[in-house]
């Protein structure tokens, strides 16, 4: 089995597997037709399976290792990407990811919380935990766009707050009270 499949996944998997050996052998064999009937029962598997989640395999889902992160999302939805860094006070939180970006064509503000896929990046990344700084950079770039009238994305995937004395001594509780309150008045549209 593939890294990171779960164990209510794995019927799926076999099947897919299935009909990827079948793919295979369609260059010299007609099983175009065996092809079609597998992949819709594929879906009417993927389909039963995931309406029939049990609580845990719903957190289970949420937690998945291979889900997709912000970075992405915005490489999958969204087009010239220009990443911003700093809060401008002490330095860049890497856990938080944002800048200026288009959906459909529509110039918009995406901030984003960005976990690691492996040791070495979560440990770059900070687990996803923004530090004070994470918070400031997200409310500059807020900030940023109302003064540039683009609407703000913001993708939240986050364990928490990063938990660290250091990060309470740099006012990490001030950090999200200023952004819950910066943002509700904030004179351009959230999603």
């Amino acid at each position: 089995m593939a890294k990171g499949v779960l164990e209510f996944e794995k019927p799926i998997i076999e099947l897919e597997k299935k009909v990827e050996e079948m793919k295979k052998y369609s260059e010299s064999l007609d099983v175009a037709e065996e092809v079609k009937i597998l992949e819709e029962k594929v879906n009417q598997l993927r389909k039963s399976v995931y309406e029939s989640l049990t609580r845990w395999q719903k957190v289970q889902l949420a937690r998945h290792p291979d889900r997709p992160y912000t970075l992405d999302y915005i490489g999958m939805i969204m087009t010239d990407f220009i990443e911003l860094h700093g809060d401008r006070s002490f330095r860049d939180d890497k856990a938080l990811v944002g800048g200026f970006a288009r959906l459909e064509g529509i110039p918009v503000m995406v901030i984003g919380q960005q976990k690691g896929r492996d040791t070495k990046s979560n440990l770059y990344r900070n687990f996803g935990m923004m530090n004070p700084e994470g918070y400031r950079k997200a409310l500059r770039l807020m900030k940023l766009a109302a003064k540039f009238k683009r609407p703000v994305i913001i993708l939240i995937d986050t364990p928490g707050a990063f938990p660290g004395l250091e990060a309470e001594e740099r006012g990490q509780a001030e950090a999200i009270a200023r952004n819950l309150f910066e943002m509700s008045h904030l004179p351009t549209q959230i999603i």
